[in-house]
């Protein structure tokens, strides 16, 4: 396990923009690109094509795709592999060929499922020693985003994953529609902050820094990046929708409703979707918690959008922690201490498609126990 303080303030954070065709992202980045929070920026764009930066943040373009702004941002294309785009730019930064960015955006397109992008960033080697994952931001158009969500799985997914949800068009935008939806982005995703903006304005404050580590106070933030208490809130309001704390009995249509896809029941794509946190009392052995993931990964990976984890692990009296997207998982990182006040029990946060809180709660219940059974040394604290 890394440490992942003193790593964090030497990597470069990536912003990763999704969002549906037209939602705005193009116009949130016009915007973004002229705020000083975000000079020194690069841009990575899946598809120039489509975007149009505005003429006037354009000064020159070079051979390799690569366009320089006049705020001092680097805007380049993605032709084939995100990998290949990012070492290269990095490679160029130590060279002093390019601006010496300190933050990356990268722009998906608008169809794209964002996970393979954040599987990329959480696992590629050199990528990791170089770059770290800060936030993915969600533009939902406040006039189609229902429609959206309605027909298109990834639409429901791109929301899901989010760590910042950012409501567009909402100066246009049929005010009983855009609090329906407002409430539907809620229950998919109970722990992003979310902006409603018109004109792409935002404070670029409130969805920069949205990962783990913050740069303000040069630590791990768990409280923001967890931001369980979203999730207990849910807990209290939403009887009926699949939030309740233990599961009992909402679920009898959903697990395994993977398999039965109707194709008439269009706007259901959020039932499948849960957001919960499970809190466990007692300090866990690493190697019981990774089987207990591993097994949740070998048969439900895909299912399983976004995690994000503190444990009390026995091997050590720091915290780990763990956050997985799907079927990929960061490296683990320990962090240098408790936050201050912090109860110091194990809490993940889950966001999952067709897999029941209570399914979860079993298959970690069936390897606490069975730990229990084969080490008869385990003793539970006093």
């Amino acid at each position: 396990m890394t440490n992942t303080q003193t790593a964090a303030e030497e990597r470069i954070p990536v912003t990763v923009l999704t969002g549906f065709l037209g939602s705005g992202k193009t116009t949130l980045l016009n915007r973004l690109l002229r705020q000083p929070e975000l000079a020194d920026t690069a841009v990575i764009i899946n598809e120039f094509g489509e975007i149009g930066l505005d003429h006037l943040l354009v000064e020159k373009s070079s051979e390799d795709g690569m366009v320089t702004l006049n705020s001092g941002c680097l805007c380049c294309t993605v032709r084939g592999d995100l990998v290949r785009t990012m070492s290269k730019l990095f490679l160029k930064r130590t060279k002093g060929e390019v601006t010496p960015f300190r933050r990356m955006v990268v722009e998906t397109t608008g169809l794209a499922d964002p996970a393979p992008i954040l599987h990329t960033l959480m696992t590629d080697p050199l990528l990791a020693s170089r770059y770290r994952l800060d936030g993915v931001v969600t533009t939902v158009d406040g006039v189609n985003g229902a429609s959206s969500l309605d027909n298109h799985e990834e639409a429901v997914k791109q929301a899901a994953v989010a760590d910042r949800l950012l409501l567009t068009k909402s100066d246009i935008a049929d005010a009983p529609r855009l609090s329906e939806l407002k409430s539907r982005l809620h229950q998919l995703n109970p722990g992003a902050p979310f902006h409603t903006i018109s004109a792409g304005e935002i404070d670029p404050n409130a969805i920069l820094n949205a990962g783990l580590y913050n740069p303000e106070t040069k630590s791990a933030d768990v409280k923001r990046w967890l931001h369980e208490e979203a999730y207990a809130e849910d807990h209290e309001h939403e009887h009926g929708h699949g939030h309740h704390h233990h599961g009992h009995g909402h679920d009898h249509h959903h697990e395994g409703a993977g398999t039965d896809q109707d194709p008439h029941n269009v706007n259901r794509h959020d039932d499948r979707i849960r957001a919960f946190c499970m809190t466990f009392d007692e300090p866990m052995s690493w190697s019981t918690v990774a089987a207990a993931f591993d097994a949740l990964v070998t048969y439900r990976g895909p299912d399983l959008l976004r995690m994000k984890g503190i444990l009390n692990v026995k091997d050590t009296d720091k915290p780990v922690v763990i956050h997985g997207v799907q079927h990929v998982f960061h490296p683990p990182a320990t962090l240098d201490a408790w936050p201050e006040g912090d109860d110091r029990k194990s809490r993940v946060v889950f966001i999952t498609r067709d897999i029941a809180e209570d399914t979860i709660r079993k298959v970690f219940a069936s390897f606490f126990d069975a730990e229990k059974r084969g080490w008869g040394q385990e003793q539970q604290p006093s």
